[in-house]
Protein backbone atom coordinates (compact mmCIF):
# COMPACT_ATOMS: atom_id res chain seq x y z
CA UNK A 1 0.00 0.00 0.00
CA UNK A 2 1.26 3.32 -1.00
CA UNK A 3 1.36 5.21 2.22
CA UNK A 4 2.52 8.78 0.39
CA UNK A 5 0.51 11.62 -0.94
CA UNK A 6 -0.15 12.46 -4.67
CA UNK A 7 -0.53 15.94 -5.63
CA UNK A 8 -4.01 15.66 -6.26
CA UNK A 9 -4.48 14.49 -3.20
CA UNK A 10 -3.09 17.10 -1.34
CA UNK A 11 -4.91 19.58 -3.20
CA UNK A 12 -7.85 17.64 -2.13
CA UNK A 13 -6.84 18.34 0.96
CA UNK A 14 -6.29 21.96 0.97
CA UNK A 15 -9.91 21.93 -0.53
CA UNK A 16 -10.99 20.09 2.22
CA UNK A 17 -9.32 22.34 4.92
CA UNK A 18 -10.23 25.32 3.31
CA UNK A 19 -14.15 24.13 3.43
CA UNK A 20 -14.13 23.38 7.08
CA UNK A 21 -12.38 26.65 7.58
CA UNK A 22 -15.39 29.03 6.14
CA UNK A 23 -18.39 26.56 6.76
CA UNK A 24 -17.83 25.63 10.31
CA UNK A 25 -17.94 28.48 11.38
CA UNK A 26 -16.73 29.49 15.27
CA UNK A 27 -20.76 30.46 16.15
CA UNK A 28 -21.89 26.76 14.90
CA UNK A 29 -18.76 25.23 16.92
CA UNK A 30 -20.24 26.84 20.09
CA UNK A 31 -23.33 25.57 19.39
CA UNK A 32 -22.10 21.89 19.21
CA UNK A 33 -20.22 22.37 22.28
CA UNK A 34 -22.98 23.52 24.18
CA UNK A 35 -25.60 21.21 23.14
CA UNK A 36 -28.06 23.25 23.03
CA UNK A 37 -29.98 22.07 20.04
CA UNK A 38 -28.50 18.70 19.34
CA UNK A 39 -31.09 18.18 16.20
CA UNK A 40 -30.82 21.31 15.06
CA UNK A 41 -27.47 21.74 15.09
CA UNK A 42 -26.69 18.59 13.52
CA UNK A 43 -29.32 19.37 10.77
CA UNK A 44 -27.88 22.52 9.95
CA UNK A 45 -24.19 21.21 9.40
CA UNK A 46 -25.48 18.50 7.74
CA UNK A 47 -27.59 20.27 5.08
CA UNK A 48 -23.79 22.10 4.74
CA UNK A 49 -22.25 19.12 3.84
CA UNK A 50 -24.70 17.70 1.67
CA UNK A 51 -25.19 21.44 -0.40
CA UNK A 52 -21.29 20.60 -1.22
CA UNK A 53 -22.10 17.02 -1.92
CA UNK A 54 -20.02 15.84 0.72
CA UNK A 55 -22.47 14.03 3.31
CA UNK A 56 -22.32 10.46 2.02
CA UNK A 57 -18.63 9.49 1.67
CA UNK A 58 -19.10 5.65 2.14
CA UNK A 59 -22.70 5.49 -0.42
CA UNK A 60 -22.31 4.58 -4.24
CA UNK A 61 -21.95 7.78 -6.43
CA UNK A 62 -25.25 6.04 -8.53
CA UNK A 63 -27.06 7.00 -5.13
CA UNK A 64 -25.56 9.92 -4.35
CA UNK A 65 -22.06 9.07 -2.60
CA UNK A 66 -18.93 10.89 -3.28
CA UNK A 67 -16.83 8.71 -5.48
CA UNK A 68 -14.01 9.41 -3.20
CA UNK A 69 -11.02 6.80 -2.82
CA UNK A 70 -10.13 5.28 0.25
CA UNK A 71 -7.36 7.68 0.99
CA UNK A 72 -9.46 10.64 -0.11
CA UNK A 73 -12.25 9.59 2.90
CA UNK A 74 -9.33 9.17 5.01
CA UNK A 75 -7.95 13.15 4.33
CA UNK A 76 -11.55 14.33 5.01
CA UNK A 77 -12.00 12.56 8.15
CA UNK A 78 -8.26 13.79 9.64
CA UNK A 79 -9.28 17.44 8.41
CA UNK A 80 -13.06 16.80 9.97
CA UNK A 81 -11.51 16.37 13.23
CA UNK A 82 -8.10 19.14 12.91
CA UNK A 83 -10.79 21.56 12.57
CA UNK A 84 -13.33 19.92 15.38
CA UNK A 85 -16.29 19.35 13.32
CA UNK A 86 -18.93 16.92 14.36
CA UNK A 87 -19.23 13.53 12.78
CA UNK A 88 -22.80 13.17 10.68
CA UNK A 89 -24.98 11.38 12.73
CA UNK A 90 -24.63 7.74 11.51
CA UNK A 91 -27.99 6.43 12.41
CA UNK A 92 -29.29 7.55 8.58
CA UNK A 93 -26.59 7.74 6.55
CA UNK A 94 -24.13 5.53 7.84
CA UNK A 95 -26.03 2.64 9.25
CA UNK A 96 -30.16 2.73 7.50
CA UNK A 97 -28.86 3.49 4.31
CA UNK A 98 -26.34 1.10 2.95
CA UNK A 99 -28.90 -1.09 4.05
CA UNK A 100 -31.51 0.40 2.01
CA UNK A 101 -29.27 1.00 -1.26
CA UNK A 102 -27.44 -3.29 -0.55
CA UNK A 103 -30.84 -4.51 0.11
CA UNK A 104 -34.07 -2.80 -0.16
CA UNK A 105 -36.49 -2.32 -3.42
CA UNK A 106 -36.29 0.03 -5.81
CA UNK A 107 -39.34 1.87 -4.20
CA UNK A 108 -37.48 2.17 -0.90
CA UNK A 109 -34.15 3.99 -2.09
CA UNK A 110 -36.44 5.96 -3.90
CA UNK A 111 -38.57 6.92 -1.02
CA UNK A 112 -35.95 6.65 1.95
CA UNK A 113 -32.75 7.81 0.51
CA UNK A 114 -33.19 11.64 -0.86
CA UNK A 115 -34.72 12.18 2.63
CA UNK A 116 -31.55 10.85 4.64
CA UNK A 117 -29.09 12.76 2.07
CA UNK A 118 -31.04 16.25 2.87
CA UNK A 119 -30.91 15.22 6.51
CA UNK A 120 -34.83 15.67 6.41
CA UNK A 121 -35.54 12.41 8.30
CA UNK A 122 -33.84 11.47 11.28
CA UNK A 123 -33.50 7.70 12.27
CA UNK A 124 -32.96 5.67 15.11
CA UNK A 125 -31.61 1.68 16.01
CA UNK A 126 -33.67 -0.34 17.42
CA UNK A 127 -31.44 -3.13 17.91
CA UNK A 128 -31.21 -3.83 21.59
CA UNK A 129 -33.97 -4.54 24.34
CA UNK A 130 -34.54 -4.73 28.04
CA UNK A 131 -33.61 -8.75 27.72
CA UNK A 132 -31.68 -8.81 24.44
CA UNK A 133 -28.34 -6.72 24.31
CA UNK A 134 -24.60 -8.14 23.52
CA UNK A 135 -27.01 -11.36 22.34
CA UNK A 136 -28.62 -9.80 20.31
CA UNK A 137 -30.76 -13.02 18.36
CA UNK A 138 -32.59 -13.19 21.82
CA UNK A 139 -34.95 -10.32 20.66
CA UNK A 140 -38.33 -11.01 21.23
CA UNK A 141 -40.10 -7.86 20.05
CA UNK A 142 -42.81 -9.21 17.87
CA UNK A 143 -44.18 -8.57 14.09
CA UNK A 144 -47.37 -10.53 13.21
CA UNK A 145 -48.84 -10.63 9.77
CA UNK A 146 -52.52 -9.20 9.65
CA UNK A 147 -53.28 -8.25 6.42
CA UNK A 148 -50.92 -5.69 4.47
CA UNK A 149 -49.33 -4.68 7.72
CA UNK A 150 -47.42 -6.47 10.54
CA UNK A 151 -48.65 -5.63 14.24
CA UNK A 152 -45.73 -4.75 16.01
CA UNK A 153 -45.42 -5.19 19.96
CA UNK A 154 -42.18 -5.08 22.34
CA UNK A 155 -39.76 -2.92 23.39
CA UNK A 156 -35.99 -1.52 22.30
CA UNK A 157 -33.98 0.41 24.31
CA UNK A 158 -30.55 2.46 24.90
CA UNK A 159 -32.08 4.11 21.98
CA UNK A 160 -29.72 7.07 20.90
CA UNK A 161 -31.66 10.14 19.83
CA UNK A 162 -35.15 8.35 19.61
CA UNK A 163 -36.89 11.97 21.16
CA UNK A 164 -35.43 13.35 17.40
CA UNK A 165 -36.51 10.74 15.15
CA UNK A 166 -38.87 10.81 12.35
CA UNK A 167 -38.08 6.85 11.84
CA UNK A 168 -36.73 3.58 13.56
CA UNK A 169 -35.21 0.43 11.74
CA UNK A 170 -36.25 -2.41 13.81
CA UNK A 171 -34.89 -5.77 14.15
CA UNK A 172 -38.26 -7.70 14.89
CA UNK A 173 -39.00 -11.77 15.50
CA UNK A 174 -41.22 -12.62 12.64
CA UNK A 175 -40.53 -16.31 13.05
CA UNK A 176 -39.92 -19.06 15.41
CA UNK A 177 -37.03 -21.31 14.45
CA UNK A 178 -34.51 -23.45 15.74
CA UNK A 179 -32.25 -21.26 15.19
CA UNK A 180 -32.98 -17.69 16.28
CA UNK A 181 -31.11 -15.53 13.97
CA UNK A 182 -33.59 -17.38 11.33
CA UNK A 183 -37.11 -15.85 12.38
CA UNK A 184 -36.00 -12.20 12.27
CA UNK A 185 -37.29 -9.14 10.10
CA UNK A 186 -35.57 -5.64 9.37
CA UNK A 187 -38.51 -2.90 9.42
CA UNK A 188 -38.82 0.71 9.13
CA UNK A 189 -41.29 1.94 11.03
CA UNK A 190 -42.42 5.48 11.27
CA UNK A 191 -42.13 7.07 14.97
CA UNK A 192 -45.10 8.56 14.28
CA UNK A 193 -47.20 5.58 14.43
CA UNK A 194 -49.67 5.05 16.92
CA UNK A 195 -48.88 3.16 19.87
CA UNK A 196 -45.27 4.12 19.96
CA UNK A 197 -44.26 5.69 23.43
CA UNK A 198 -40.53 6.91 24.02
CA UNK A 199 -39.41 6.73 27.67
CA UNK A 200 -36.18 8.94 28.19
CA UNK A 201 -32.58 7.62 30.05
CA UNK A 202 -30.47 9.96 31.43
CA UNK A 203 -26.87 8.66 31.69
CA UNK A 204 -24.45 9.33 34.41
CA UNK A 205 -23.23 12.31 32.50
CA UNK A 206 -26.98 13.19 33.39
CA UNK A 207 -27.03 13.87 29.54
CA UNK A 208 -30.86 12.60 27.77
CA UNK A 209 -29.47 10.93 24.38
CA UNK A 210 -30.43 7.39 25.45
CA UNK A 211 -34.56 6.01 25.51
CA UNK A 212 -36.61 3.58 25.92
CA UNK A 213 -39.02 2.65 22.63
CA UNK A 214 -42.21 0.90 23.19
CA UNK A 215 -44.07 -1.13 20.94
CA UNK A 216 -47.84 -1.40 21.40
CA UNK A 217 -49.82 -2.86 18.66
CA UNK A 218 -47.64 -0.49 16.11
CA UNK A 219 -49.07 -1.10 12.89
CA UNK A 220 -46.22 -1.32 10.25
CA UNK A 221 -46.78 -1.65 6.45
CA UNK A 222 -45.19 -4.80 4.89
CA UNK A 223 -43.76 -2.69 2.05
CA UNK A 224 -41.37 -1.32 4.91
CA UNK A 225 -39.70 -4.71 5.11
CA UNK A 226 -36.30 -4.64 4.14
CA UNK A 227 -35.40 -7.86 1.93
CA UNK A 228 -37.43 -11.06 2.34
CA UNK A 229 -39.21 -12.29 5.86
CA UNK A 230 -36.86 -13.67 8.73
CA UNK A 231 -33.95 -12.60 7.13
CA UNK A 232 -33.22 -9.96 8.59
CA UNK A 233 -30.48 -11.11 10.36
CA UNK A 234 -28.20 -11.12 7.04
CA UNK A 235 -28.92 -7.14 6.59
CA UNK A 236 -28.26 -6.99 10.40
CA UNK A 237 -24.85 -7.93 10.17
CA UNK A 238 -24.09 -6.02 7.15
CA UNK A 239 -25.25 -3.04 9.11
CA UNK A 240 -23.32 -4.20 12.49
CA UNK A 241 -19.73 -4.20 10.36
CA UNK A 242 -20.62 -0.41 9.19
CA UNK A 243 -21.33 0.45 12.41
CA UNK A 244 -18.25 -1.17 14.49
CA UNK A 245 -15.62 0.09 11.44
CA UNK A 246 -17.16 3.68 12.13
CA UNK A 247 -16.68 3.03 15.85
CA UNK A 248 -13.10 2.31 15.49
CA UNK A 249 -12.98 6.77 15.39
CA UNK A 250 -9.06 6.95 14.44
CA UNK A 251 -9.31 10.32 13.74
CA UNK A 252 -10.97 11.29 16.46
CA UNK A 253 -8.31 9.82 18.87
CA UNK A 254 -5.88 11.08 16.43
CA UNK A 255 -7.01 14.95 17.95
CA UNK A 256 -7.71 13.97 21.30
CA UNK A 257 -3.73 12.43 21.13
CA UNK A 258 -2.59 15.73 19.64
CA UNK A 259 -4.52 17.83 22.40
CA UNK A 260 -3.43 15.57 25.02
CA UNK A 261 0.45 16.60 23.92
CA UNK A 262 -0.53 20.37 24.18
CA UNK A 263 -1.96 20.37 27.24
CA UNK A 264 1.10 18.18 29.09
CA UNK A 265 3.51 20.83 27.17
CA UNK A 266 1.49 23.54 29.54
CA UNK A 267 1.57 21.65 32.59
CA UNK A 268 4.24 22.67 34.38
CA UNK A 269 6.01 22.49 38.02
CA UNK A 270 9.28 23.18 39.15
CA UNK A 271 10.09 20.12 37.83
CA UNK A 272 9.53 20.90 34.43
CA UNK A 273 6.63 20.35 32.17
CA UNK A 274 4.54 17.33 32.09
CA UNK A 275 5.14 16.14 28.56
CA UNK A 276 9.09 15.72 29.56
CA UNK A 277 8.28 13.40 32.52
CA UNK A 278 9.62 10.17 31.13
CA UNK A 279 6.46 7.87 32.54
CA UNK A 280 3.98 9.85 30.83
CA UNK A 281 6.05 9.94 27.59
CA UNK A 282 5.81 5.86 27.60
CA UNK A 283 2.36 5.94 28.34
CA UNK A 284 1.47 8.43 25.11
CA UNK A 285 4.06 6.18 22.95
CA UNK A 286 2.22 3.06 23.91
CA UNK A 287 -1.25 4.70 22.74
CA UNK A 288 0.21 6.34 19.95
CA UNK A 289 1.76 3.16 18.37
CA UNK A 290 -1.44 1.37 18.82
CA UNK A 291 -3.35 4.42 16.75
CA UNK A 292 -0.28 4.26 14.18
CA UNK A 293 -1.62 0.57 14.11
CA UNK A 294 -5.17 0.87 13.83
CA UNK A 295 -5.30 3.39 11.47
CA UNK A 296 -3.00 1.06 8.97
CA UNK A 297 -5.93 -1.80 9.50
CA UNK A 298 -8.19 1.42 9.48
CA UNK A 299 -7.01 2.45 5.81
CA UNK A 300 -7.18 -1.39 4.63
CA UNK A 301 -10.89 -1.57 5.09
CA UNK A 302 -11.75 1.56 3.41
CA UNK A 303 -9.52 0.35 0.41
CA UNK A 304 -12.05 -3.27 0.13
CA UNK A 305 -15.15 -0.93 1.41
CA UNK A 306 -14.35 1.18 -1.79
CA UNK A 307 -14.21 -1.86 -4.32
CA UNK A 308 -17.57 -2.97 -2.69
CA UNK A 309 -16.45 -5.64 -0.27
CA UNK A 310 -18.18 -5.89 3.01
CA UNK A 311 -16.14 -5.80 6.10
CA UNK A 312 -15.74 -8.99 8.04
CA UNK A 313 -14.18 -9.83 11.22
CA UNK A 314 -12.07 -6.95 10.32
CA UNK A 315 -14.65 -4.72 11.28
CA UNK A 316 -14.59 -6.45 14.82
CA UNK A 317 -10.73 -5.85 15.49
CA UNK A 318 -11.22 -2.49 14.43
CA UNK A 319 -14.12 -2.13 17.04
CA UNK A 320 -12.03 -3.67 19.92
CA UNK A 321 -8.86 -1.56 19.12
CA UNK A 322 -10.54 1.34 18.45
CA UNK A 323 -12.77 2.04 21.59
CA UNK A 324 -9.97 0.47 23.72
CA UNK A 325 -7.61 3.01 22.81
CA UNK A 326 -10.54 5.49 22.88
CA UNK A 327 -10.72 4.93 27.02
CA UNK A 328 -7.56 4.99 27.05
CA UNK A 329 -7.27 8.50 25.99
CA UNK A 330 -9.79 9.77 27.79
CA UNK A 331 -8.45 8.51 30.58
CA UNK A 332 -5.03 10.33 29.90
CA UNK A 333 -6.86 13.83 29.32
CA UNK A 334 -8.49 13.54 32.66
CA UNK A 335 -5.04 13.12 34.26
CA UNK A 336 -3.57 15.24 31.93
CA UNK A 337 -6.01 17.98 32.46
CA UNK A 338 -6.10 17.47 36.49
CA UNK A 339 -8.21 19.28 38.19
CA UNK A 340 -10.15 21.08 35.38
CA UNK A 341 -11.93 17.94 34.80
CA UNK A 342 -14.09 18.61 37.99
CA UNK A 343 -15.85 20.78 35.87
CA UNK A 344 -19.18 21.12 35.98
CA UNK A 345 -20.88 23.51 33.12
CA UNK A 346 -19.66 24.37 29.79
CA UNK A 347 -17.53 27.07 29.73
CA UNK A 348 -17.41 29.46 27.08
CA UNK A 349 -14.37 29.22 25.28
CA UNK A 350 -13.54 26.77 23.11
CA UNK A 351 -9.45 26.73 24.79
CA UNK A 352 -10.65 27.41 28.27
CA UNK A 353 -9.06 25.11 30.32
CA UNK A 354 -12.17 24.97 32.39
CA UNK A 355 -14.10 24.22 29.26
CA UNK A 356 -11.71 21.57 28.22
CA UNK A 357 -11.98 20.22 31.52
CA UNK A 358 -15.70 20.15 31.02
CA UNK A 359 -15.74 18.28 27.65
CA UNK A 360 -13.11 15.52 29.26
CA UNK A 361 -14.96 14.26 32.11
CA UNK A 362 -18.13 14.37 29.68
CA UNK A 363 -16.46 12.00 27.17
CA UNK A 364 -14.73 9.92 29.82
CA UNK A 365 -18.17 8.58 31.70
CA UNK A 366 -19.66 8.54 28.41
CA UNK A 367 -16.78 6.81 26.65
CA UNK A 368 -16.85 3.94 29.64
CA UNK A 369 -20.11 2.44 27.03
CA UNK A 370 -17.48 2.35 24.24
CA UNK A 371 -16.33 -0.53 24.79
CA UNK A 372 -20.03 -2.27 25.04
CA UNK A 373 -22.22 -0.64 22.12
CA UNK A 374 -22.08 -1.72 19.21
CA UNK A 375 -21.92 -5.31 20.58
CA UNK A 376 -19.28 -5.54 23.27
CA UNK A 377 -15.77 -6.31 22.83
CA UNK A 378 -16.33 -9.84 24.43
CA UNK A 379 -18.22 -10.78 21.99
CA UNK A 380 -16.56 -9.51 19.13
CA UNK A 381 -13.79 -11.47 20.53
CA UNK A 382 -15.47 -14.58 19.95
CA UNK A 383 -16.77 -13.26 16.16
CA UNK A 384 -12.76 -13.55 15.68
CA UNK A 385 -12.17 -17.05 17.58
CA UNK A 386 -15.32 -17.85 15.13
CA UNK A 387 -14.21 -16.60 11.83
CA UNK A 388 -10.63 -16.35 11.70
CA UNK A 389 -9.15 -18.85 14.14
CA UNK A 390 -12.26 -21.52 13.31
CA UNK A 391 -12.97 -21.86 17.21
Amino acid sequence: MDNSFSSADLEFQQEVRAFFESEFTDELRERVQSSSDVKGTAVEWQKKLHAKGWIAPDWPAEVGGTGWTPVQKFIFDAERCAAGAPDVVPFGLKMVAPVIFTFGNDEQKQKFLPKILNSDDWWCQGYSEPGAGSDLAALQTKAELAGDDYVVNGAKIWTTYAQYADWIFCLVRTGQFEKRQQGISFLLIDMKSEGITVNPIHTIDNHHSLNEVVFDNVRVPVSNRVGNENQGWTYAKALLAHERTSIAGVADSRRWLQEIIELAKSQTNAQGSLIDDPTFQNRLSDIEIELMALEYMDLRVLASLSSGETPGPEASLLKIKGTEIQQALQELRMQTIGAYAGTLKAAQYQNDLHARGYESRRAYMYGRAATIYGGSNEVQRNVIAKAVLGL
